[in-house]
């Protein structure tokens, strides 16, 4: 059975080689020129696409343009047929991605010559289907946007200044907080993107399967379309809120939710506790007709749904969702009782039982006996390919898995993207041309973003890289994921309650490669943003050598070790 993940262009007049990677609602584009290098008036890419039974091709639009052709309308000038992809690898949102049916990518080579007129080479065109689940009826793998912060953002709901119309200012009113932005739906559908969408139908479904019963934990509860499916189910629901910190005041938004479901299902359907240190867990698990779990990193708040970069992972079958439903008999049993929680068969490994995909779950915390940090991390250390991590926290979090990441990092030719959301002591978390660390920057606005972009939002402070996931040997039959709302440090292994999951599977391993890799560059070129104020330059295409001694802007794909790398991992067969 040939890979639905990985697709190839097949056009032997072509100059160069295509490869499409299926993402969720998203691809990634990687291109290698067949023989040596590009002939130097090769200008970039342009890339079209056809949804699934359209007749007509869109272009995908570029930001930046060649100098001089700022009198041009932008319409005609963004277009890549006119601006071309000045990289070997693009990740795209295509319109409608949940259509089903194969979405069409054409990808063709744009030649310069002195006078600047463009040509055009032979193109590579591949199909590739998205669909709405990564295994249909069994695994769905997915993302909320997470941009924020970005000029899509601002062309779709702009100006900066109106985020506060579509997200409150504080936790404490979420429950309560209504938007006032006049596209609210439309945005909100946008920022929660797959995310909200899953966890909002796993809970319309228990609420219309009246034999259905809903086990819930959670950390973060303060988003009301969430609070208000959960307070239809009546008694049919029993729910777990975290109490620590922020949570526990009366004034906080789970103490909100809280009187809100036990009006609705009864004192003794809610129970408040903080397991250690944290109930940190985003579970929610249903029986009835509907036999469905979900988990992840995705806390059910306004922050977690529309603002951080999240995913949400929901499985489907009885024997499936059976080790969310023992775990959270056990929490419930064990409040805040750690030690009796790590004792329970939740704390060790349990197999999903999913037919054809390898995936296992264990929930936190554990005892020194089953602890599982060390083996992850030693794991880590096994890599033998590719390392993409995007970790919230790891700034904080010293020990085995930043060891572990420095060794892989260190090791030659091992090829390491990863992000976090503040700059991490000891460990170089590579760009693309091989700068210093980047991080998850706040929302670059003012002088800060240079032209052609334009001012951007900076509401709903504090992280934003929300993501706890590692993708080991995407490209390998070895390909395996470790995710969950658990964070890879000490605390979240033996003090709070957590889910851990480890999928070995290469299409689920290649979705979050493609999302690594999408937050890797929207955070790089921020960085690039950033250094172009900085030097007083605009952001430009580069035109073929015009002089002697000036290089194309390909050649660091061809000289610099980690872009030379970069271009041969994604666009290989």
């Amino acid at each position: 059975m040939p890979q639905d993940f990985k697709v190839h262009g097949s056009n032997d007049k072509a100059l160069f080689n295509l490869t499409v990677h299926r993402g969720e609602g998203m691809v990634l584009l990687a291109m290698d020129w067949k023989k040596g290098k590009p002939p130097l008036n090769f200008a970039g890419f342009a890339i079209e696409y056809k949804e699934p039974g359209g007749t007509a091709f869109f272009t995908v639009k570029n930001r930046i343009s060649f100098p001089g052709s700022e009198k041009e309308p932008v319409a005609l000038r963004l277009t890549t047929l006119r601006s071309p992809i000045q990289k070997f690898r693009w990740v795209h949102f295509p319109r409608n991605a949940q259509k089903t049916g194969p979405f069409t990518y054409r990808v063709t080579p744009v030649f310069m010559n002195e006078q600047d007129e463009l040509s055009y080479g032979d193109p590579q065109t591949a199909d590739i289907e998205l669909r709405n689940e990564t295994y249909p009826g069994q695994l769905n793998v997915a993302f909320t946007r997470g941009f924020v912060s970005s000029q899509a953002f601002i062309d779709k709901y702009g100006p900066a200044k109106i985020f506060s119309t579509l997200i409150p200012a504080k936790a404490d009113d979420g429950p309560k907080f209504v938007p006032t932005h006049p596209k609210a739906k439309e945005a909100l559908e946008w920022m929660g993107f797959e995310s909200r969408d899953v966890i909002l139908a796993v809970l319309d479904e228990a609420v219309k399967d009246k034999t259905a019963q809903v086990r819930v934990v959670c950390y973060d509860l303060n988003e009301p379309e969430i609070i208000n499916r959960l307070a239809k189910l009546g008694k049919r629901l029993k729910i777990i809120v975290d109490d620590s910190g922020s949570h526990k005041p009366k004034t906080s938004g789970e103490s909100q939710a809280e009187n809100t479901l036990v009006a609705s299902a009864g004192r003794d359907q809610v129970k408040r506790q903080h397991m250690g240190q944290l109930e940190h867990n985003k579970t929610i698990a249903v029986t009835g007709k509907v036999n469905k779990a979900v988990c992840g990193s995705t806390n059910f708040s306004w922050r977690g749904l529309f603002v951080q970069s999240n995913n949400a992972i929901v499985v489907k079958g009885k024997k499936s969702i059976q080790p969310f439903l023992d775990s959270f008999e056990n929490f419930w049993n064990h409040s805040n009782d750690v030690a009796g929680f790590a004792g329970t068969v939740s704390a060790k490994w349990n197999p999903l039982n999913l037919d054809g995909i390898d995936a296992k779950v264990a929930f936190s915390p554990h005892s020194s006996s089953n602890a599982m940090l060390d083996a992850v991390a030693k794991d880590t250390e096994k890599t033998t390919s590719s390392l993409f991590f995007s970790l919230a926290f790891l700034y904080q979090t010293p020990g085995a898995m930043k060891d572990a990441i420095v060794k892989v990092t260190n090791k030659d030719k091992m090829f390491v993207y990863g992000i976090s959301d503040k700059e991490v002591g000891g460990l170089d978390v590579k760009t693309p041309n091989g700068n210093l660390p980047v991080t998850a920057p706040a929302a670059l606005t003012g002088k800060s973003v240079p032209e052609p972009f334009r001012s951007e939002a900076t509401g709903g402070a504090g992280v934003r890289m929300h993501h706890k996931f590692l993708v080991i040997d995407f490209d390998k039959p070895t390909a395996r994921v470790y995710m969950g709302s658990y964070n890879f440090s000490a605390t979240a292994d033996t003090k709070n309650g957590e889910n851990l999951l480890c999928i070995r599977d290469r299409k689920v391993a290649t979705a979050y490669m493609v999302e690594a890799v999408r937050i890797f560059d929207h955070y790089e070129f921020r960085v690039s943003q950033q250094k172009a104020d900085t030097a007083q330059t605009k952001l430009e295409l580069a035109k073929p050598p015009r002089t002697k001694g000036e290089r194309p802007w390909w050649d660091r794909y061809y000289t610099d070790p980690l872009p030379m790398r970069d271009r041969k991992l994604f666009a290989g067969s």
